[in-house]
């Protein structure tokens, strides 16, 4: 059995504790071959190399 509140909270006590629920922007990096920005621990997706190496064949154009 779980305790009931006696009374309602307001509105502004509910908003702050949803303050830190903001979404944060994702974390950019260089690759280190074609200097495009990527996501870190991820196949670059211009390029297609991982840790120094080819991961993915990219279609030659």
């Amino acid at each position: 059995m779980s305790i009931c509140p006696k009374n309602k909270h307001c509105s502004a006590r509910r908003d702050k504790t949803r303050a830190h629920w903001k979404m944060s922007h994702p974390t950019l990096v260089k690759c280190p071959k074609c200097g495009a920005l990527m996501m870190p621990h991820r196949v670059c997706k211009a390029c297609g190399t991982y840790n120094k190496r080819e991961i993915v064949k990219q279609a030659e154009d």
